[in-house]
């Protein structure tokens, strides 16, 4: 008699440990990557566990988004079927790629308002944490911590690299900002505007990344636009030269970034090996497009870019890559002109059925997230990258939970909310 209700309440309590551990991935995508690899264990684990899974298939069939996903991890899981992949890229690379065939997995928790509200605001807490605590380096309240990533490059980073950190801050700044105009207490609304002012603040001011500039300015003219159509597009382009130019005349890690590119620009030449940054990066976009000619239709296998790559600069003393720091490119070349349509049918899937999200909150969140992955997977390989590359398949799994036209009934009828 003692073993009854245990076993009668032990779906729901896998469905319960399934939800938390899909929310808490908020926390932990800014901070924390074996936290972030253990929470997806768990969450595939309790999925699994949890059976119902006609209506978990039904659940991520029914959404066109979802489909879009796995259709593209697909094509990457086919490629590695063929080309010349070194031994053991393949199942790298496609191993990077995974969180995409996850997004389903994910979206179960997050068919559920409450659960969506919650990881939200997880993942808003921890960024403006991170946020809270680069401010206090730049200003000397705190001293770095052994487990912080700073260097003495980029002295008030936290827990990534400057390039993921700004990133993640120009995403922040968007979603303060949203927060702040959907807020319902003067309270809330002045202090996530806080939080997205100072995230501002950090991109511009603290710490360098020229990503995470495109990324704001992007963010902030499709805010404009989101706000008041065509006058706020062009209150936004305003704003944004006049701080661009204010911002370029006052010493800080802006200016000394653009500074940096122009020169490194300007000193490259195309008939010797690049020696800069920037001169690296346009040397990999040249070759990976001659790679690109050699195979145009179904590229050379999932995992065989640094291997055609390495093949292709052999004897010329140009440095070889594992990716080209672009994703359109990394994919073209893997997977041929295939795999970057199932791309860009994904991005496009996204940005249609964001309009039919249930809250303006999550409509311009999801507009919000497409047109920046797009931008930063123009200028690396996000997608490939695991901070990138979850937060996209995390944010894509919780904001389209919530499309209610792609949700089956007899599913939606039967869960419970964590």
């Amino acid at each position: 008699m003692s073993r009854l209700p245990a076993v009668r309440w032990l779906p729901r309590g896998i469905q319960s440990l399934n939800g938390w551990c899909a929310i808490a991935i908020g926390a932990s995508i800014p901070a924390s990557i074996a936290l972030d690899n253990l929470l997806l264990g768990i969450v595939v684990l309790t999925w699994l566990a949890g059976l119902q899974y006609q209506k978990k298939l039904a659940l991520a069939w029914t959404n066109p988004v979802y489909r879009a996903a796995l259709l593209f991890f697909t094509v990457l899981l086919l490629g590695t079927a063929f080309g010349q992949a070194a031994p053991g890229d393949a199942k790298l690379y496609l191993s990077k790629y995974m969180d995409l065939a996850l997004i389903p997995v994910l979206g179960f928790a997050f068919a559920f308002t409450g659960n969506r509200k919650a990881a939200l605001l997880l993942l808003a807490g921890s960024l403006a944490t991170i946020l809270l605590i680069s401010c206090a380096l730049k200003t000397g309240l705190i001293s770095p911590l052994p487990w912080f990533r700073v260097t003495p490059e980029s002295p008030f980073v936290v827990f990534k690299l400057r390039l993921t950190h700004n990133i993640l801050m120009a995403f922040a700044a968007f979603l303060f900002t949203w927060l702040s105009c959907c807020a319902r207490s003067s309270r809330a609304r002045y202090a996530w505007g806080i939080l997205g002012a100072l995230a501002v603040l950090n991109i511009t001011l603290v710490v360098e990344g020229a990503t995470g500039y495109l990324a704001l300015i992007m963010l902030w003219i499709l805010f404009g636009w989101q706000r008041a159509g065509f006058r706020g597009l062009a209150l936004a382009v305003a704003c944004i030269v006049g701080m661009v130019a204010l911002l370029s005349v006052i010493p800080g890690p802006f200016k000394s970034r653009v500074q940096q590119i122009t020169q490194e620009m300007h000193q490259e030449r195309v008939d010797r090996p690049a020696s800069t940054s920037t001169g690296y990066r346009m040397e990999f976009y040249r070759n990976t497009l001659a790679l690109i000619q050699k195979n145009p239709l179904f590229g050379t296998g999932t995992g065989s870019f640094p291997a055609v790559y390495a093949e292709q600069v052999k004897d010329t003393g140009r440095v070889a890559s594992k990716n080209p720091h672009n994703e359109f490119m990394l994919i073209t070349v893997q997977t041929g002109l295939v795999g970057l349509a199932a791309l860009l049918w994904l991005f496009w899937q996204q940005w249609r059925y964001s309009r039919q999200l249930p809250t303006p909150l999550e409509r311009n969140l999801a507009q919000g997230l497409v047109l920046m992955m797009i931008l930063i997977c123009m200028l690396n390989s996000s997608l490939l990258d695991h901070t990138e590359g979850l937060l996209f398949a995390w944010m894509t799994a919780l904001l389209y939970g919530g499309l209610e036209s792609a949700r089956p009934t007899s599913a939606a009828a039967t869960m419970t909310s964590t």
